[in-house]
């Protein structure tokens, strides 16, 4: 029973010496803000976008001849002047040539554009946590090159050539044509090809780590190449598929088929993780 007691007394003052911790330790504040630009940008032209290290990037193709930037820009600080500060140099900046635009996130974790824009930027905060979550519009024949973080993916209605490289995300990308090549370090990623007469050139998507889910149509005419690299399995529940070397049979790791009568390139792959192809699933 003493024993039982003293445990008990050890973690009462646990309990008491956290909960001072907690009360002691700044609460942080936050702050919402909206940074939204709008310019003219002509019909085949590349927009190239490097995300934060944290947020989102969602592109959309749209009949304009335009390119409408909507950055959701979220600010954590101690004090509503740390939040002053810190909302001076967190954002995005524009690079614009002939038949190319790049939008580019700038914070404090880029250490030479800190010294270009405020010497004097306080060391204290440049661990303070932010993040950016875009909203892009682009005209529909638009070439894309992304670079993001960790924060969700969409991309929907652009067809042109899209080139990805993403650390950590959940992705969705609606392909409508052009060539795609992407690699993601971790996370879910979910391809859907909605038609048959799908006007792509070629799609090479290689994830490191966790879930890949195809959607195909019916119809489609396609040479696919699906390999599991180290661990995990393929669920395929596309009917349409046949060996494309006689006699090679599919496994759970690896798929060689052909669709249709062949000729587009699909080659996916997956480290580590799960690779599921479905046919005629409706985008989730």
């Amino acid at each position: 029973m003493k024993k039982l007691t003293a445990f008990y007394l050890v973690l009462f003052s646990f309990c008491v010496l956290g909960t001072a911790a907690i009360a002691q330790s700044p609460q942080m504040l936050k702050r919402t803000t909206t940074k939204s630009d709008r310019l003219d940008f002509g019909v085949g032209g590349t927009v190239a976008v490097v995300g934060a290290p944290k947020g989102s990037i969602r592109i959309e193709g749209w009949s304009n001849r335009e390119i409408e930037i909507t950055a959701e820009i979220g600010i954590e600080g101690a004090s509503e002047a740390d939040l002053d500060r810190l909302s001076k140099v967190i954002g995005f900046s524009l690079e614009e040539s002939a038949g190319r635009t790049g939008i580019i996130s700038v914070g404090t974790n880029d250490k030479k554009y800190l010294k270009r824009v405020d010497k004097s930027f306080p060391k204290a905060l440049l661990n303070n946590p932010y993040r950016i979550d875009y909203v892009i519009k682009v005209p529909r024949y638009t070439d894309l090159q992304i670079d993001g973080g960790v924060g969700d993916l969409a991309i929907t209605g652009v067809e042109g050539a899209m080139k990805i490289n993403y650390l950590d995300t959940h992705a969705r990308l609606d392909l409508v044509g052009g060539g795609l090549i992407a690699v993601f370090g971790k996370g879910d990623v979910e391809i859907n090809v909605p038609t048959r007469s799908w006007r792509g050139r070629f799609a090479d998507v290689q994830l490191a780590s966790g879930s890949m889910l195809l959607n195909l149509p019916t119809g489609l005419n396609a040479d696919l190449d699906a390999t599991i690299l180290r661990t995990g399995k393929i669920e395929n529940g596309f009917t349409e598929f046949k060996p494309r070397v006689r006699k090679q049979e599919f496994t759970d790791t690896s798929i060689v088929a052909k669709s249709g009568t062949g000729g587009i390139s699909l080659k996916f792959s997956v480290g580590d993780g799960t690779m599921k192809i479905v046919q005629d699933r409706k985008p989730s």
